[in-house]
């Protein structure tokens, strides 16, 4: 390197050290500590919408050194009805959906009620509330959204009726609405998408194992309607709460 050139970077760096300093530290903290995942899908719907940026806790589960799945240190341990981002265990895509069964629990969704089953015990269902639901270009169809109640642990999940005609079906990449019973191994957690009839989930790629748990998702903070032409802010999600 020419000695003007160098001279002038270290101008450049003792000028501008201070920003440095700040955007290595930036980096480590979003890495390592704190993180937002731009969720471009509607597997979450309605907990979460495609243009949502959810902010996620990386040292909820686990101390991990940035950009690795080693675990350092354990921090906590993931509960039934957290919000995760993990990567999928079969070709390494960052999602998000809902841990809905720990190690040693065995699952099961009923293929006809769509009623989700932890260790025998059945989900309660109440306050159903209808809506058309967007599932392509110029396409809706009619999906009840009900309160499903289990372990504890209460959510707003998706089920779209009218998928039932084959029509429909073809419109969506649809998974299996029923699964089970299953024991989760040890180590691992089942995941499901609240939008129960439109999600690539443990119903297809299986249970989780740990380590691949980036953190646990807990408040929504921007959002935008990517649907839209103008990508509209939606002013009412910013900041909301997982539940």
């Amino acid at each position: 390197m020419p000695r003007q050139a160098l001279s002038n970077l270290r101008h450049w760096l003792r000028e501008n050290r201070g920003f440095i300093v700040f955007l290595l530290c930036f980096g480590l903290l979003r890495t390592a500590v704190a993180d937002w995942n731009p969720v471009p899908t509607g597997s979450m719907r309605p907990t979460i919408l495609e243009g949502d940026v959810v902010l996620v806790n990386r040292t909820a589960y686990d101390l991990k050194p940035p950009l690795s799945t080693r675990s350092l240190l354990r921090t906590g341990e993931p509960q039934r009805g957290d919000v995760v981002v993990f990567f999928s265990p079969v070709d390494g895509t960052r999602l998000i959906k809902r841990l809905v069964a720990l190690p040693g629990d065995v699952v099961e969704l009923d293929e006809g009620q769509r009623r989700l089953r932890i260790n025998g015990e059945a989900a309660l269902y109440s306050d159903a509330q209808g809506v058309l639901e967007p599932i392509g270009p110029a396409l809706a169809v009619g999906a009840s959204r009900p309160l499903e109640q289990l372990a504890g642990h209460s959510r707003r999940v998706q089920l779209l009726e009218g998928l039932r005609s084959a029509q429909h079906a073809n419109a969506v990449n649809r998974r299996p609405a029923g699964f089970g019973p299953l024991c989760v191994p040890e180590g691992h957690y089942f995941m499901l998408g609240d939008n129960r009839d439109n999600s690539g989930d443990s119903r297809v790629f299986g249970p989780v194992p740990r380590h691949l748990l980036v953190g646990r998702a807990h408040h929504v903070l921007v959002s935008a309607d990517i649907t839209a032409a103008w990508w509209t802010p939606r002013w009412e999600r910013w900041g909301r709460a997982l539940q």
